[in-house]
């Protein structure tokens, strides 16, 4: 009922959410060879998202400090994904406001203080802290970096919501199990309109909110897991968003340009050129 509710309000808050991008001018005008799409299209499409998981948690969930730290810092990055996705920000101002929502979420005691790696146990005393923003911040960008193809970001996030979902219910920790599912049914909701051909794009909006709470959920729950390999479970589930920006922020580098310099080589771009569809 709560991945149902969640679905519901996203799917019926994103035609309203659409008219208010043309209103505030909210459009993704494609102007360079990067861009996938060839007409204008709408965005700030997160903002349906986020209303499907906020409204959700706060009829199912029973408040928490990690609940707390996701509707506060994503709140906070839905209000900077708005702004961005109308006047372009600078990426040192995004980053500056990333850095201190990952504070906020610190503050709430959301910490990876320890890993499992081959049975060594492994504490981070007070590294945990720059871990964790390193973490949070790292993932929020790159859900949103992926973001380049109609549905793709949400559909990577919904994947790894289930992912996440499954370990959590293996793991019996049922309370962050239903947390992501609900976001699981907010990202479904969304999908009708954001896949191919997308009728509007969730932007900054919806991807910084998503890679911060997908990060908050994996601290909380995989980095937590007393298995030989827990180390490598986060890590496998983020593989695709991951690598993608690690190898991003090399090529950039490389070639002499700043890491946040867009360019047109992701994975979805190589696939593309390759000749494989939007849906392929």
């Amino acid at each position: 009922v709560a991945v149902a509710c969640a679905a519901l309000v996203s799917y019926t808050t994103t035609p309203p959410v659409r008219l208010l991008a043309f209103r505030i001018g909210a459009i993704d005008i494609p102007t360079d060879a990067r861009r996938m799409h060839k007409k204008p299209i709408p965005r700030i499409g997160g903002l349906a998202i986020f209303a499907g998981f906020l409204v959700a948690t706060l009829v199912f969930c029973e408040p928490s400090s990690q609940l707390f730290a996701i509707w506060i810092g994503g709140g906070i990055l839905v209000i900077l994904g708005i702004l961005d996705d109308i006047f372009r920000l600078p990426a040192l101002i995004k980053l500056v406001v990333q850095l201190c929502v990952a504070g906020i979420a610190v503050s709430f005691g959301i910490l990876i203080e320890h890993i499992t790696l081959f049975g060594a146990h492994i504490e981070f005393g007070y590294f945990s802290i720059p871990i964790t923003i390193l973490w949070i911040v790292g993932l929020s960008n790159a859900i949103n970096l992926i973001d380049g193809l109609d549905g793709l970001s949400c559909g990577v996030s919904a994947i790894t919501s289930i992912s996440i979902f499954i370990v959590m219910l293996i793991t019996g920790d049922y309370t962050a199990a239903l947390i992501t599912a609900i976001l699981t049914g907010s990202c479904f909701g969304f999908l009708p309109y954001n896949k191919n051909p997308a009728k509007i794009f969730m932007g900054d909006t919806g991807a910084l909110f998503l890679g911060y709470t997908l990060s908050i959920i994996s601290v909380q729950g995989l980095f937590k897991l007393h298995t030989m390999l827990s180390f490598l479970v986060p890590f496998s589930i983020f593989a695709l968003p991951i690598i993608d920006t690690l190898v991003a922020i090399i090529r950039r580098v490389l070639h002499g340009q700043s890491p946040f310099h867009p360019d047109r080589g992701h994975f979805h771009h190589k696939l593309v050129d390759m000749g494989f569809t939007h849906k392929e």
